[in-house]
């Protein structure tokens, strides 16, 4: 009887210690995202990051995305929260960026989803994450995959001039948003493994793209050049492109003061770089709306469709504010970065969700020149492409603006 007893006892102790262990086990899978709190009197910077996290639990889902892709939108979203641990080191946004890393970093330094033959200069992006998991881990793998990444800039196709090709696609051409794509992880790549060998190649991508793409009478940026003349949204005499597309200027405007970070002073093109800085900044100044922000269609303020585009103003509230920030541009330029602030957050930002999360609006979702169907670089093109709350080609630049504005 009292074996029954004590047999009794035992098994009540084991059923409760499994159940302990597997009550465990099922919290411990919970995302652990699920307990972000995003207080009210956060950084605009930390709140945007949080809602992405809580709404991504997974870094590979950023975008929406279903299954895990090398990419530049992911990319662009992890490096701004790798910049804001810098300021505020939370230990879930290192881990947030380690874990898009790790899922696609093999052993062997290969990176799967990463399509090298395709010669896409996209890719080239998510590189810029491999730096610092580098940095900290030393394994080798990291030191593996950046030299695969460096590989295909290698053996880029480029233009007669010597422009990267912004896909093995597009033939002959550059685009103002391969600047941002290439030209930060080359910078960053030769300053540290070459001795800075490389950078005038460096310069030669944007003295390229400033000498054939510059409008003379605005000043802007046409979104794509053709050196072959031969696509059919390409102006016959010039090879650019019909239109100012405000991302794309965005794109070489944060190219330019994330290279500089690289370029040492001493180097004969940097003022060059500055100076092409300060060119476009100067020229999208005079197309900020009083709201602070600008328009998808830089020149086209108040045409039919035309409407205040968040990732475009994003990127130049960045570039201005760091451009400031570095002494790159004049004191002016940090104002106008904190009025296109003001702009995304009381114009484009207009409700907070429950959970203290927070929408950016009026985003663009794509654009480009050429392909499938075919985009012919029209106004009614880039009016008319397709918008969505918190692209990450927004809330990226958004993170990295509030960052640099303290706010």
């Amino acid at each position: 009887m009292k074996n029954s007893r004590k047999q009794s006892y035992l098994m009540s102790v084991l059923m409760i210690c499994v159940m302990t262990i597997t009550s465990c086990k099922v919290t411990s899978q919970e995302p652990a995202k699920k307990d972000i709190v995003i207080a009210k009197n956060a950084k605009w910077s930390d709140k945007m990051a949080l809602t992405l996290m809580k709404r991504h639990p997974e870094s590979y889902m950023i975008d929406d995305a279903k299954k895990p892709k090398w990419d530049y939108v992911h990319a662009l979203v992890l490096h701004s929260i790798e910049e804001l641990y810098k300021k505020n080191p939370d230990p879930r946004y290192k881990a947030y960026v380690r874990s898009y890393v790790d899922q696609f970093v093999q052993p062997d330094g290969s990176i799967t989803t990463y399509e090298f033959e395709k010669y896409n200069i996209d890719l080239v992006l998510p590189g810029r994450l491999l730096f610092d998991v580098y940095a900290y881990s030393k394994e080798e793998k990291y030191l593996k995959a950046l030299q695969l990444i460096r590989k295909q800039l290698s053996e880029q196709p480029r233009t007669q001039s010597g422009g990267f090709w912004h896909k093995q696609i597009y033939p002959n051409q550059m685009w103002l948003d391969g600047l941002y794509m290439g030209e930060p992880f080359y910078a960053e790549y030769t300053a540290k493994f070459e001795n800075g060998k490389s950078f005038d190649d460096i310069a030669k991508q944007f003295e390229l793209i400033q000498e054939k793409a510059t409008d003379p009478k605005t000043g802007l940026l046409y979104h794509g050049w053709d050196e072959s003349k031969q696509m059919p949204w390409a102006n016959k005499e010039t090879g650019n492109s019909p239109n100012f597309w405000s991302r794309s200027l965005g794109w070489y405007v944060m190219a330019l003061v994330d290279v500089l970070d690289y370029m040492p002073k001493d180097h004969p093109k940097r003022k060059d770089l500055i100076k092409y800085l300060n060119n476009a900044s100067e020229a999208l100044l005079k197309f900020q709306d009083k709201s602070g922000l600008w328009y998808q269609v830089t020149d086209k303020a108040g045409e039919k469709d035309n409407y205040l585009e968040a990732s475009g103003s994003a990127m130049f509230a960045y570039a201005y504010a760091k451009g400031a920030n570095k002494g790159y541009l004049p004191a002016k330029f940090k104002k106008a970065a904190n009025k296109a602030f003001d702009g995304l957050t009381t114009v484009l930002i207009k409700k907070v969700d429950e959970d203290g999360g927070i929408t950016l609006t009026n985003c663009c979702q794509v654009a480009g020149l050429g392909g499938t169907p075919y985009r012919d670089g029209s106004y009614e093109y880039y009016v008319n492409e397709r918008k969505k709350d918190n692209d990450p080609k927004a809330t990226g630049p958004f993170i990295l603006a509030a960052i640099e504005l303290n706010r």
